[in-house]
């Protein structure tokens, strides 16, 4: 069934990577991974026409899945070459998850809702994808266990950075996180070195917020 579901939006995504192309994506790996990944099985059956729009979607229990170019400049700023062990803070969809998983050797994903882990695990088997290990919990606490990361990616605004994610940052590596208030925040790069870390504003963004401990609180 996901086969012939997939054949048939083959075009839909292909014209989506061309669009994010011609608005400045550059990095070819990125555009793979969002010409071969199905976003139209992260989104709910009543707004799948819309899957290939480059726009947010609502996926339930309050949360959205980002605008296709939203997660392309992401996951471009990472500069992912394939061997990297990427932490990401808020599975959502399972959308993002899955691209990643075509970018980097391992991914780490941590999600707070049940039903939302639940239903992106089950996509992601679906689709054979192996290389990703959920955790149910507080994102703001990181995932000690696997640490340290090559890159760490925020789904979720926060007004600070939660000292686990420069703790579990390996040397080298980048943080991507949405910081401000809870209506607007600043995207901003981190990128550590040794006890130093590099701090770049991107880009105006808007996130729902970062619930748990060193976040907006739950």
């Amino acid at each position: 069934m996901v086969n012939s579901i997939d054949h048939e939006f083959r075009g839909a995504r292909r014209r989506l990577a061309e669009l994010l192309q011609d608005q400045g994506i550059r990095d070819l790996a990125v555009l793979h991974a969002i010409a071969e990944t199905p976003r139209h099985l992260f989104v709910p059956s009543g707004v799948r026409h819309r899957a290939y729009e480059d726009s947010a979607l609502p996926i339930g229990n309050g949360q959205t899945i980002s605008q296709p170019s939203i997660h392309a400049r992401y996951l471009e700023l990472l500069r992912l070459r394939g061997s990297e062990r990427v932490l990401e803070i808020g599975t959502g969809s399972g959308y993002q998850t899955a691209l990643l998983a075509r970018l980097a050797a391992q991914v780490f994903s941590v999600e707070r809702i049940a039903t939302l882990l639940d239903k992106s695990k089950e996509i992601l088997q679906q689709l054979e994808i192996r290389n990703v290990s959920f955790l149910l919990g507080d994102g703001t606490l990181g995932w000690r266990q696997y640490a340290p990361y090559d890159a760490i990616l925020i789904s979720a605004a926060a007004p600070t950075i939660p000292p686990a994610y420069i703790e579990q940052l390996g040397e080298g590596g980048r943080l991507l996180i949405p910081l401000g208030e809870r209506e607007e925040q600043m995207l901003h790069l981190i990128t550590k070195h040794g006890d130093n870390l590099e701090q770049e504003e991107i880009a105006p963004v808007r996130f729902v917020p970062l619930l748990g401990k060193d976040g907006w609180g739950s």
